[in-house]
């Protein structure tokens, strides 16, 4: 069940999986993959800007500003690890350019919600819980 307070897009992109046959959820999350937004010269030149996530077992960076009251977030994940990667991309879309506090409202264990949990390796889904949580961690730094 989804949280009222989850943000608009992000609690759309839930649904649409939630409503997916089983075999098809992990195709979308794998199409997801495809559309992470390419990592700005002003990362991919100076990495030492990005935190590292080590729980996730692929190598997953990223970094957070607020301008304008909006958040924007910045992911690098090699194409290698298409499930991690279509979570970026998740989060990238159903949050990217809202609010400080949306980012905050998300639940912490919202892709569960997903049905992803029956699809992918508990050390993945660590790994989600640690990207969120690290997420959410950069936003309130910059709140």
């Amino acid at each position: 069940m989804t949280d009222a307070a989850m943000p608009a897009k992000l609690d759309g992109i839930v649904k649409m999986f939630k409503s997916l046959p089983k075999g098809m959820r992990l195709q979308a999350l794998l199409e997801y993959s495809k559309k992470l937004p390419a990592l700005p010269a002003e990362y991919k030149d100076h990495p030492e800007r990005m935190e590292q996530v080590p729980e996730c077992v692929s190598p997953f960076f990223l970094a957070t500003t607020v301008e304008g009251g909006h958040v924007n977030m910045y992911f690098d994940v090699p194409a290698e690890a298409p499930t991690v990667r279509g979570f970026a991309s998740i989060l990238s879309e159903g949050l990217g350019g809202g609010s400080p506090q949306d980012v905050l409202n998300v639940p912490d264990t919202f892709y569960y919600d997903m049905g992803l949990s029956d699809l992918i390796t508990p050390n993945r889904l660590n790994g989600m819980h640690a990207i969120l949580r690290r997420l959410k961690n950069q936003v309130r730094e910059h709140a």
